[in-house]
């Protein structure tokens, strides 16, 4: 048998040194080769949807059309977590804190923006710390939950004392349900007058993220404590959740459409506005006048009447009375709990963590606090939208690519752009959208100058793609199909500054 001779550890210096060479080499190379066709995309295509120079005119009449003034209140939040183990506890702290001031706009000048001094006394801050065992964590922390056996603990972890610490996510899900509290508290908040609220997420895949988290259902039953937990002497129950997890109801914005996964709460909506319908009545309060859209209208009544959602008497559809108050009973479960879990100076139970519920007390899971935070953030949408807050979520998203493989690829084949570029120069650019506008940015920099920002486009366009037959008007779901909810959330790109000793030195974009 021949033994492979261990090296020195120079050698195993060298040899790592030159690994990370070679496969360096390659990928600054192949970002040479797609900086290369930045040049003519941004002349060709990029010019048309980029904006520039904006009219301080404008912004102050939008001001004025908008809030009803031209001085606006706002509020910037950021949240704070961490963990710490101590002898047999993990101790999980979260909190969200408010950066508050005023913007003006005017007629003649940019807008100005004042903050407010003495932050700690006139900022708004909330916050909350649990103590846990070790031994708890895995009922408490999702990340255990095992989905194929809803009873048990996860074994694809090994539950080591320092695994348990190291994979628990509780004080994070604490920092995110503060984040979205905060910001709907300040929302509602008639004395302070927020009009525009700034986090430091993005709003549409945080939804879509929050919706991935209460979506197994198997675990509800098993790992949720606010299921049975009364409100108003009714207890919340699988329904409850289910229709407040896609409670997005805007009747100007036709909102939640009677397509997809969103009919069965469309009809709910529906019913719940107009009272009792017959199925044609349905029909055409949808305009729904195909045979195949029809059949899935019936599909969706029919589930409804199984699982109790609805009721039928003499083929006239009407809403479970229970279900007609589902909204502000789970708004009050929310405020209940938030406020205990963030407000209270002498709380009821042994922990913050733990509600009442048929005389025991029951952890609160982080399947729970996903729950509510997906809530909160529903509440807050709502607020804004009733009381004519601006909400915008400002991240630095690495990853985004939907600008590229999305939005452009969509819209050339629908002819919305007056310049054309192929699939196969798309390709050749930058992998992320933002290393192709940062890119795009310096390389233009004579014609394009910050403060510049892209169109906005709906962010149902991340989960399109083209239509499998090119045909014109029409996309298809880029998951199993599906495409998210359309004029929910605008998204765009921004850069808003350079530097003054060089202009080729900017900002991030975000």
């Amino acid at each position: 048998m021949n033994l492979v001779q261990l090296s020195p550890l120079s050698e195993a210096v060298r040899r790592t040194c030159n690994v990370l060479k070679i496969g360096a080499s390659m990928q600054v190379l192949d970002y040479e080769q797609r900086f290369s066709s930045l040049k003519s995309f941004s002349e060709d295509l990029l010019s048309n949807l980029v904006r520039m120079g904006f009219n301080v005119k404008e912004a102050y009449e939008t001001a004025i059309q908008f809030f009803g003034g031209s001085s606006v209140r706002f509020a910037g939040i950021d949240g704070t977590m961490y963990s710490r183990p101590l002898f047999d506890l993990v101790v999980f702290f979260g909190g969200a804190y408010a950066s508050t001031g005023t913007l003006t706009f005017h007629e003649d000048k940019p807008p100005t923006v004042k903050y407010d001094e003495r932050t700690v006394r006139h900022g708004a801050g909330i916050s909350s710390v649990v103590p846990i065992y070790v031994n708890e964590i895995p009922d408490v922390d999702q990340a255990f939950f095992e989905v194929s056996q809803p009873d048990e603990v996860s074994l694809a972890k090994p539950l080591t004392e320092e695994s348990i610490i190291n994979n628990a996510t509780v004080a994070n899900w604490i920092m995110t349900f503060a984040e979205y509290y905060l910001a709907y508290k300040l929302a509602v908040d008639v004395e302070k007058n927020v009009r525009i609220i700034f986090l430091d997420r993005s709003l549409s895949i945080e939804r879509a993220s929050l919706l991935y988290d209460t979506s197994k259902r198997a675990l509800w039953e098993v790992k949720s404590n606010i299921l049975g937990y009364e409100i108003e002497g009714e207890p919340i129950d699988v329904n409850d959740l289910t229709i407040a997890r896609q409670y997005v109801c805007n009747q100007r914005l036709g909102l939640p459409p009677p397509r997809a996964d969103y009919l069965r709460y469309a009809i709910i909506e529906l019913l719940k506005r107009k009272g009792a319908l017959t199925k044609k009545q349905i029909l055409a309060e949808f305009d729904i006048k195909d045979e195949k859209r029809a059949k899935r209208v019936e599909r969706a009544l029919k589930n409804l009447l199984k699982n109790g959602f609805l009721s039928e008497k003499g083929e006239v559809y009407a809403l479970n009375q229970k279900y007609a108050g589902t909204w502000e009973r789970i708004k009050k479960l929310v405020v209940s709990i938030g406020d205990r879990f963030f407000f209270a100076e002498n709380p009821e139970t042994s922990n913050l963590m733990k509600i009442v519920k048929g005389g025991k007390e029951h952890w609160l899971t982080t399947l729970d606090i996903a729950f509510l935070t997906l809530f909160t953030l529903h509440m807050l949408m709502e607020e804004c939208w009733n009381r004519r807050i601006l909400l915008i979520g400002l991240t630095k998203d690495t990853a985004a690519r939907d600008f590229k493989r999305q939005l452009i690829p969509i819209m050339c084949n629908n002819d919305l752009l007056k310049a054309k570029i192929s699939q196969e120069e798309l390709e050749k650019l930058p992998n992320t959208d933002r290393m192709i506008l940062q890119s795009a940015s310096i390389l233009n920099a004579d014609k394009i100058s910050p403060p510049w920002s892209l169109i906005e486009y709906d962010s149902a366009f991340r989960t399109m793609v083209l239509d499998k037959q090119n045909r014109k008007g029409y996309v298809s779901g880029a998951i199993k199909n599906k495409i998210g909810l359309e004029r929910v959330f605008l998204k765009t790109y921004v850069q808003l500054s350079q530097a003054k000793t060089d202009p080729m030195l900017r900002s991030n974009v975000l």
